[in-house]
Order: C-alpha cells, then sequence, then structure tokens
C-alpha cells in the first residue's frame, strides 16, 4: 500500500483511534474491550487489548489499542499498520524490549512476548483472521508478511491510565 493511500486511512482513522484509546483508559477497561468494527470489515464484536511500551527513540511512555485474539492462553496481535508497507511503530518499540505490558477489559498484566515461526506461525494466522477476517486484505495490500505477536501473562499489574502515557502517536 502506498503512503499516499496510508495517510488518507490514518487521517480518517485518527479521532476514532484517540476517542477508543480515551475510553479504554478513563473507564479503567469497562468501555473499549469490545467494540463493533463492522464499518471497517470487522466483527460486531471485536475484542481489543491495550499493550503499554517505551519508545526507543524518545524513552516516552505509549499506550496504543490495538485488535487480539487469544489462542491457546496466549494473546496475540498483528503487526499490521493497516497493510502499510513498514511497521508500525509499537512493534518496533516491543521488540526492542525484553518484556511487555498489556490490558484485557479490566485487567492488566506484565509479561513475556515472541513470535510464533514456521507451522505455529501459520496456525496461529488462520486462527487471526478468523478472529478478524479484514487483516487478510491488510495482508493482500504489503508484500512484508505481517508479524505477529504473542503475549503471556506474568504478573498481574494496575490497570493502565490515561496519565500513564507520556507520548502521543500522530501516526
Amino acid at each position: 500500500m502506498s503512503d499516499k493511500s496510508m495517510q488518507v486511512i490514518r487521517e480518517a482513522r485518527r479521532d476514532w483511534v484517540t476517542e477508543h484509546r480515551e475510553a479504554y483508559l478513563s473507564s479503567g477497561g469497562v468501555k473499549g474491550h469490545i467494540m463493533d468494527i463492522t464499518a471497517v470489515g470487522g466483527r460486531s464484536f471485536a475484542t481489543h487489548c491495550l499493550v503499554k511500551y517505551i519508545g526507543r527513540k524518545s524513552g516516552k511512555v505509549f499506550i496504543t489499542p490495538l485488535c487480539y485474539a487469544d489462542i491457546g492462553g496466549e494473546v496475540v496481535i498483528c503487526a499490521s499498520k493497516g497493510g502499510a508497507d513498514h511497521h508500525p511503530a509499537w512493534y518496533l518499540n516491543i521488540i526492542e524490549s525484553p518484556g511487555v505490558e498489556f490490558q484485557i477489559a479490566t485487567q492488566a498484566f506484565r509479561g513475556s512476548w515472541r513470535e510464533p515461526e514456521g507451522a505455529e506461525r501459520q496456525k496461529v494466522w488462520d486462527f487471526f483472521i478468523d478472529c478478524h477476517p479484514f487483516y487478510a486484505n491488510y495482508q493482500a495490500s504489503t508484500e512484508r508478511v505481517l508479524p505477529l505477536v504473542m503475549f503471556k501473562a506474568e504478573a498481574a499489574i494496575p490497570v493502565f491510565r490515561l496519565e500513564d502515557a507520556t507520548g502521543t502517536r500522530t501516526n
């Protein structure tokens, strides 16, 4: 997908993403976990998590809402950036970190992350696409293989708050 096409999509989605993130954070996870995303080809009962990470360049804390699926007791997310030809910043930051913090509804966790490979990756991809079919369109729009990242919870932590984030993504 071209950078120009991505810019148009980003502008259209920016307000929705910001509102979604703020509703999730300000409600302690009561709102924002389940969203109707049929307008973008998703399901009416789509699941979303929050991922907290530190910017590898800025050192700021970011919190990003992302679609997720649960497979075998692990959370799986996809670094699609809407099918852009380059990875999203959250993914580049996570792979530079030994651990991850994530929130599912009203529960937050510190945990580990990994990327499935080989036959496992295909199994996880097929499951993820079944949960969130529009990601197949994202994959079709780019030559890069969209990374899958799996989280395993290791310890409960306090839910994220809006003021935890010291940085805000503009793209």
